[in-house]
């Protein structure tokens, strides 16, 4: 056997790459100067990477080490007609994506929807929340817990507040397994997706109980919440935003605009419902998580947020009159106000929506979810028709030229 020779020492970057980052990292200069390393360490050249069409200062808070930017390409589907509790209209959806065919796709089936007479659409709960877990000496003394924590839920409140002026504890929920006792706190985060502002608040309210129970320990994470993972818990508890958009296609734009049948349609749900279960899929969708990373990339959201945001339950119902479609985001995760909503981008994206700024938290939601239905229904169709692989083959390759010639 060869003999292995131990690497040396690392060179991490330049002696002020690392110190001071807080507070010198972010300037122009030294964004520059951070590329121009990369580039002399591996060779490789960072022009488009470099093209920042704006103050790299902005970034400050929302990565670290920032060499530059990703582009990606963005462009807008519908219109899709919105009649919800939220928001009222016409929208075009802003969505960044390299996937070829894949806003097409929803800006048929938005059309399908509008020519149908729109999307109606309810934002059914709002409450974000993290869930510690605490242990206690035995049994009786964690089943003690949930009612202490009932009696002392003002004094949470205003330990949580002492943290946040948004954010709200909404409410608190117990799961005692043995001596130990995960609760699950809900908060309200306003216009905010609000993961780190109910964290922060939730371990000022874990050491008050703390103080309280001397001897009492904790996890600040239990892993229940579902936060970026996605779960049972959600489709029931849900987390975020649940919203729900519903539509009825008629006999007409099914034929014209999918190009198949309501019957065709059902048949296709049920069979797709028997593999979900087969495969034990958590909740059922065709393609939301194409749509929501689209929509999260091109708006500044969390994309990592997209593993819960969909699970969700996409339903086909056979009607008199056509076909009944609708789709339920248990655990959506949107915000307007706040992480990288507020980047030049992003927020000329969200205002495509007028969906920037406070108060608008809601109205996002409710566009996002007719969207995503609008993206079932082209599936749903394309798949009914035959037409799934055609799309593609049209509108989703880019083969390299070299390719093309040996084919």
């Amino acid at each position: 056997m060869d003999k292995v020779t131990p690497p040396g020492p690392v060179e991490i970057g330049p002696d002020d790459l690392l110190p001071r980052l807080r507070d010198n990292g972010y300037d122009a200069e030294r964004v520059t100067r951070r590329r121009a390393w990369i580039e002399r360490k591996t060779s490789a050249e960072l022009t488009h990477i470099g093209s920042i069409s704006w103050d790299s200062e902005m970034m400050r808070g929302n990565i670290e080490n920032p060499i530059g930017v990703a582009q990606v390409p963005m462009g807008v589907a519908g219109p899709v007609l919105v009649n919800g509790l939220n928001a009222n209209g016409l929208f075009y959806v802003p969505m960044a994506t390299t996937e070829g065919a894949l806003l097409r796709s929803y800006e048929r089936g938005m059309v399908a929807l509008t020519k149908s007479g729109g999307v109606q659409t309810a934002l059914l709960a709002d409450e974000n929340q993290t869930a510690p877990a605490f242990f206690f000496n035995d049994t009786a003394e964690a089943a003690a817990f949930a009612p202490w924590l009932d009696a002392h839920m003002d004094d949470l409140r205003r330990a949580a507040a002492e943290t946040t002026r948004h954010g709200r504890l909404t409410s608190l929920k117990c799961y005692q397994t043995g001596r130990q006792v995960i609760v699950n706190f809900g908060f309200h985060t306003g216009d905010a997706q609000g993961m780190n502002m109910i964290v922060r608040a939730t371990d000022a309210c874990c050491k008050w109980i703390q103080a309280s129970h001397p001897g009492l320990t904790y996890f600040l994470f239990s892993g229940m919440c579902g936060e970026k993972r996605a779960s049972g818990f959600l489709m029931s508890r849900g987390k975020g935003k649940r919203v729900t958009a519903g539509a009825l296609l008629t006999h007409e734009v099914l034929r014209l605009y999918l190009h198949t049948t309501a019957d065709q349609m059902w048949r296709l749900w049920q069979s797709t419902i028997v593999g979900n279960i087969q495969a034990g899929a958590i909740g059922y969708t065709g393609h939301a998580a194409n749509g929501l990373t689209a929509i999260f990339i091109a708006t500044g959201q969390d994309v990592a947020n997209v593993v819960n945001s969909s699970c969700a339950a996409t339903i086909f119902e056979p009607h008199p009159k056509g076909l009944y479609v609708s789709t339920t985001l248990s655990a959506l995760s949107v915000a307007t106000v706040g992480g990288g909503t507020g980047l030049p981008t992003q927020r000329e994206a969200l205002k495509i929506m007028d969906c920037h700024g406070a108060g608008k938290a809601a109205k996002l939601a409710e566009i996002v979810a007719a969207a995503i239905l609008g993206g079932e229904v082209s599936m749903g169709g394309a798949i009914a028709s035959g037409e799934f692989v055609g799309a593609h083959e049209l509108y989703g390759r880019n083969r390299p030229a070299a390719a093309e010639e040996t084919r």
